[in-house]
């Protein structure tokens, strides 16, 4: 008895075709193979892009449990009251323009990848500037801690002192993590196998270090 192979719907044909040719999700590089087209759909969820957010609640669950062994800790009898280092403002702003070059990196990489523009150069610069201001911001804490010890505040030497080290210090390796992140897309921009979910992730950590230091800053200058 002679068996009758019908033709799969078109559907299904451009299904499959899909499929082989990498086109329909999974881990595929922002750079097709023709070069025509930088951009293509990201329907799938990435696991940064839930990661990130479930890393940035841990993150701000352990700061909320610092402030409040601060909050209770500041109501004791040999809590010390102190002057700031200026250099900590200057800090600020240090980190706060990193997430604007940040942000500019991360629209003119979506424009690079839509295919608007022509040189790879340009937000890979605003991505370099980034890591610099970072760096710096690291360089300036550092050296923040060199001015509180010039003053004989270490450590151990009073409660506030040990939490101002503690919150600034565990801030800095968050930044520093962050840094870490930064190394890690430049790369990968520059062989265009870069995810856009990939360089999201790293953009909303970087914002949440900047917005968890104005909390942080706003804390230190309302208890110290």
């Amino acid at each position: 008895m002679a068996t009758t192979l019908h033709e799969p719907p078109k559907a299904d044909r451009d299904r499959a075709a899909q499929l082989a040719s990498g086109a329909g999700g999974g881990w595929r590089s922002l750079a097709p193979p023709d070069g025509t087209l930088r951009t293509t759909s990201d329907p799938s969820p990435e696991p940064s892009r839930t990661g990130i957010w479930v890393g940035l609640s841990a993150i701000a669950m352990s700061f909320a449990a610092f402030t409040s062994a601060l909050l209770v800790r500041q109501g004791s009898n040999d809590w010390q009251h102190f002057t700031l280092p200026r250099i900590l403002y200057l800090n600020t702003v240090l980190l706060l323009a990193s997430s604007v070059t940040l942000e500019v990196a991360r629209r003119r990489v979506a424009a690079f990848m839509g295919g608007r523009a022509a040189e790879l150069a340009v937000p890979l610069g605003w991505l370099y500037a980034t890591l610099a201001l970072g760096l710096f911001f690291v360089a300036g804490q550092y050296e923040a801690w060199l001015q509180l010890r010039s003053h004989g505040l270490y450590l151990p030497t009073n409660p506030s002192s040990s939490f101002f080290y503690v919150f600034t210090s565990v801030h800095a390796l968050h930044v520093l993590g962050g840094l870490g992140g930064l190394v890690a897309v430049i790369p990968k921009l520059k062989r265009l196998i870069l995810r856009r979910s990939t360089l999201d992730a790293t953009s909303h950590y970087w914002h949440f270090m900047g917005i968890l230091w104005l909390y942080l800053l706003f804390i230190l200058w309302t208890k110290f």
